[in-house]
């Protein structure tokens, strides 16, 4: 057993067509995993990683894959995410168990909407991160301004490790500023490190970029700041040492550069994530109600999150990752959510979609489960007390879609597609229109609700008819308000009886509810009734009926019954209380808004500016650079339906553009 302090669980993550998964591509063909380099668009078998159909066929990433490899004497448990916000739930869960994440920025591009994104979801669950700005090879290629970016979008105390060596068509290598030597990459496939004195024409940058490395690191170092003021020379382990510090406290963010597609850079990403990013030792584990250390002891009761699963014909696929004790294929454990005992069949560690038989797997380690039955989030642990770990944050969907089969063969094959992917993916959701009967299919987007379109059709052969999108809209109220409502039925025999009063006021949450009964005047049984009765209210809205968010629901007082009572008078009485004090509480609808960002030629900025705030757009700035401008704006969702086809058109085909949820916000009318 590799001891764990030579460990790594990394995820890399980034904005779409960043080159994340090129990246992973060499990482795999560098430490020796695979032995062909494989290209995402490169018409041959396609990368590794994205090993769906859909995948292939569209050129991105869609869910996230892991894999195993070796560098020099570490492990790495790596898993490449997807970069398109549609999948965000990928890199959410895949955060929430990695030590150390690989940030991936375009040397061009800089900072994108979705790297926001990504950065928002590491600083939740406090992973410390590297970043690699890629595709120095590019024309426009900056690694300094993306720097800056990182320090003024992101608020990011990012530092150069490395100096390039030219840039664009002319990009070499790169100076290692700890060690002062120039890195090139030579061979077919730039397997081999060459280490070479720096070019006199860059030894001036060079140390200006080491000093300013030194100057900021003193900030982490006693040792260091008064070597500096000495003007002794800082030994090279030092300074590896303060970045490894300073980076596992998340001060510090060390950034590297290459370019993945030219076999530049990588090897030195690989030695920075051995020296700098956290092995399991490191690392502390976030009970829900509490905090909590587990050290990744092999000895200690075992404690295991299964963070994502696949439904597959053999059964359920259940990644998880250990942080203690030992996992063994025959073992008995409890899920701590429901107190049931699991039995663990078979342990398998994955690479991409093929796998690997393991006897055996101990804290620090991430694999997959084969037919164990349990949900996403769920802690496997063997023995009590139970640990409940802390779950992940799901994304509320923005976007629905109305299916119907086209035919009755296919009503079975598409009703268990959707429970399938329903019970995989958190973020897609399966309703049925109370008016209609007709099935609704809810996601992050229109790409993510396509994908599954399409895996319905080629995994389920079930072909289907598609509405249009609908928005999701949401409502909610503008004030507090009182609630004080009897129900009374009497119909001869036992009758009903429930009294509930107190108040609703708006919450940043989606729901809240407070219990302030005191004395029984509501006995202590119907409690759990009345909570029930109010979330079921929750689930339409009095203006138009769509799902009810923000409102803090606060039960304090009523009257029962010794005989008429029961928990359903309570669940009844309570849904009409609150649907009569939402009334009151001037209630309104809301709108998801997207942050849309367009790249454009210059030429074409006041057309795609007009063309946004013509959508209802609140432009939020631009950024100017190489013949083209980043557009950056705030839209409603409900006029970005069909908006690719507009750009390609108001822009002859030359502008891209990227769209997340940003909020949700008050709308006067719905269209």
């Amino acid at each position: 057993m590799i001891p764990r302090e030579r460990v790594r669980n990394i995820g890399i993550s980034a904005h779409i067509d960043s080159g994340k998964t090129t990246l992973s591509e060499r990482i795999l063909f560098y430490t020796g995993r695979i032995h062909a380099i494989e290209e995402v668009r490169g018409g041959g078998k396609g990368a590794t990683m994205d090993f769906m159909p859909e995948e292939k066929l569209h050129g991105i990433t869609i869910t996230s894959a892991a894999t195993t490899c070796q560098w020099l004497n570490t492990q790495i448990n790596l898993i490449d995410t997807p970069g398109h916000v549609d999948f965000t739930i990928e890199v959410e869960r895949a955060l929430r168990v990695l030590d150390g994440a690989v940030m991936v920025l375009c040397a061009v591009a800089g900072v994108q909407s979705q790297s926001i994104t990504v950065d928002r979801q590491m600083k939740r669950y406090r992973v410390p991160r590297l970043a690699f700005i890629n595709k120095m090879d590019r024309m426009g290629a900056n690694p300094f301004r993306v720097v800056q970016a990182m320090r003024d979008r992101l608020q990011l105390n990012a530092v150069l490790l490395q100096y390039p060596i030219g840039s664009e068509d002319q990009f070499q290598g790169v100076i290692d500023l700890v060690e002062m030597t120039a890195r090139y990459f030579e061979g077919d496939n730039g397997e081999n490190v060459v280490k070479k004195s720096i070019p006199k024409a860059l030894e001036y940058e060079a140390q200006q970029a080491r000093d300013k490395l030194l100057d900021t690191l003193s900030l982490f170092s006693e040792p260091m700041t008064e070597m500096l003021l000495e003007g002794e020379e800082i030994p090279s382990a030092l300074i590896w040492q303060t970045i490894r510090q300073a980076t596992l406290t998340l001060e510090l963010t060390p950034v590297l550069l290459g370019s993945a597609f030219k076999n530049k850079g990588v090897q030195n990403l690989l030695d920075a994530i051995t020296l700098y990013l956290p092995s399991p030792v490191d690392r502390e584990v976030v009970k829900t109600a509490e905090f909590v250390s587990l050290y990744p002891n092999p000895e200690d009761p075992l404690v295991a999150l299964a963070f994502k699963l696949t439904v597959e014909s053999f059964g359920q696929l259940t990644y998880t990752r250990i942080y203690s004790g030992t996992l063994k294929a025959g073992d008995t454990v409890y899920n701590s959510r429901t107190g049931q005992r699991v039995q663990i069949g078979r342990l398998v560690r994955m690479h991409a979609n093929k796998r690997e038989e393991l006897k055996v797997a101990v804290a620090g380690d991430i694999v997959a489960l084969l037919g164990v039955d349990c949900a996403s989030g769920d802690t496997l642990c063997s023995a009590e007390p139970f640990v409940s770990l802390e779950g992940m944050f799901v994304p509320e969907p923005v976007i629905t879609l109305a299916i119907t089969p086209k035919k009755q063969e296919d009503s079975d094959r598409l009703s268990k597609a959707l429970h399938r992917f329903q019970r995989e993916d958190p973020t897609f959701r399966v309703s049925i229109d109370p008016e209609s009967g007709v099935t609704l299919i809810s996601g992050m987007g229109e790409l993510h609700l396509e994908i599954y379109i399409e895996r319905i059709q080629r995994e389920y052969n079930a072909e289907v008819y598609v509405g249009t999108p609908a928005v999701a809209y949401r409502e909610t109220i503008g004030q507090r308000a009182t609630f004080d409502y009897r129900l009374k039925k009497q119909s001869g025999g036992p009758g009903q009886y429930a009294h509930v009063s107190g108040w609703i006021e708006p919450t940043d949450e989606s729901f809240v509810f407070e219990n302030r009964v005191v004395g029984g005047a509501i006995p202590k049984e119907y409690i759990p009734a009345c909570e029930k009765g109010f979330r079921e209210t929750m689930q339409s809205g009095v203006l138009e009926g769509y799902p009810v968010t923000g409102v803090k629901v606060v039960l304090e007082g009523g009257s029962y019954h010794p005989i008429d009572s029961s928990e359903m008078a309570f669940r009844s009485g309570s849904h009409q209380a609150l649907e009569g004090a939402i009334a009151k509480a001037k209630p309104y609808i809301l709108e998801p808004i997207m942050l849309v960002e367009v790249e454009t030629p210059n030429e074409f900025m006041g057309r795609v500016q007009g063309d946004l705030s013509s959508r209802r757009g609140l432009l939020l700035g631009s950024e100017t650079m190489q013949g083209y401008t980043v557009i950056r704006a705030e839209v409603p969702l409900v006029k970005m339906f069909g908006y690719s086809t507009d750009l390609r058109s108001l822009t002859s085909g030359m502008a891209t553009f990227t769209m997340e949820f940003a909020c949700y916000r008050q709308v006067l009318t719905v269209k």
